[in-house]
C-alpha cells in the first residue's frame, strides 16, 4: 500500500499590523505611556509615532475604530515570543514511562528497574510498572500480585520521593498493571 506524504499544518502565528499596514483611516491611539489619546486619523498617528522614534502598532484591529499603540515593534515581538516559550515550558506534559517486570526477574535485574523507576520519578514522569505473565504464570496470580507490591514498596522506600498512586493494581487478562506518581511537596 502507498502512503502519500501530507505536510504538517503551519502553525497560525498572531500577526500585528504596523505602521503603514495598517488599514483603518481612524485609529484610537495609545501612547508610550500608556496614556489614551482617543479616536486620531491614522496619518497623524503614524507621524506621532514616527517622531517618538517608534512603530504604531495596531494592537486589537476588531475594536472600532482599531486600538493602537505607540511602541518599539522589535521589542514587544521580542517579549511575545518570550511569553509564548515560558507558556510552552508550563503545559508541559508529563511523559508516562514504563517498566516491564516479570515473575522471574533476577534481583541484580529487580534492583536496577528499581533504579530506572527512581530516575524517572526524579524527572517529573508517570512511572506505569507491568508485570507479564505468560503461560503457566498465569495460574499463579498470587506471585505476580506479589512482584509487583515488592517493587512498588522498594520505589516508595527511596529518599528524595513522596511516591503515590494513581491508578491502582489492575489485572487484565494476563497482565498486572499500576501507575505510580511523584508527588512534589
Amino acid at each position: 500500500m502507498r502512503r502519500t506524504y501530507r505536510k504538517p499544518k503551519p502553525t497560525i502565528e498572531k500577526r500585528f499590523r504596523i505602521n503603514r499596514e495598517i488599514k483603518s483611516e481612524q485609529v484610537f491611539l495609545v501612547d508610550e505611556e500608556g496614556a489614551l489619546l482617543g479616536p486620531t486619523d491614522l496619518i497623524k498617528a503614524i507621524t506621532m509615532a514616527e517622531e517618538a522614534g517608534l512603530d504604531l502598532v495596531e494592537v486589537n484591529p476588531k475594536a472600532e475604530p482599531p486600538i493602537a499603540k505607540i511602541m518599539d515593534y522589535g521589542q514587544f515581538k521580542y517579549e511575545q515570543d518570550k511569553k509564548a516559550q515560558k507558556q510552552k515550558i508550563r503545559n508541559k506534559k508529563s511523559e508516562t514511562k514504563c517498566i516491564r517486570l516479570s515473575v522471574r526477574i533476577g534481583s541484580h535485574d529487580f534492583d536496577f528497574r528499581v533504579d530506572q523507576a527512581k530516575k524517572f520519578l526524579l524527572k517529573g514522569s508517570k512511572l506505569r510498572v507491568e508485570l507479564l505473565l505468560k503461560g503457566r504464570e498465569r495460574q499463579h496470580i498470587n506471585v505476580g500480585r506479589e512482584v509487583v507490591e515488592k517493587f512498588v514498596s522498594a520505589v516508595q522506600g527511596s529518599e528524595g520521593l513522596t511516591i503515590e498512586i494513581e491508578e491502582p493494581l489492575t489485572k487484565q487478562g494476563g497482565k498486572f498493571t499500576i501507575i505510580l506518581i511523584n508527588k512534589k511537596n
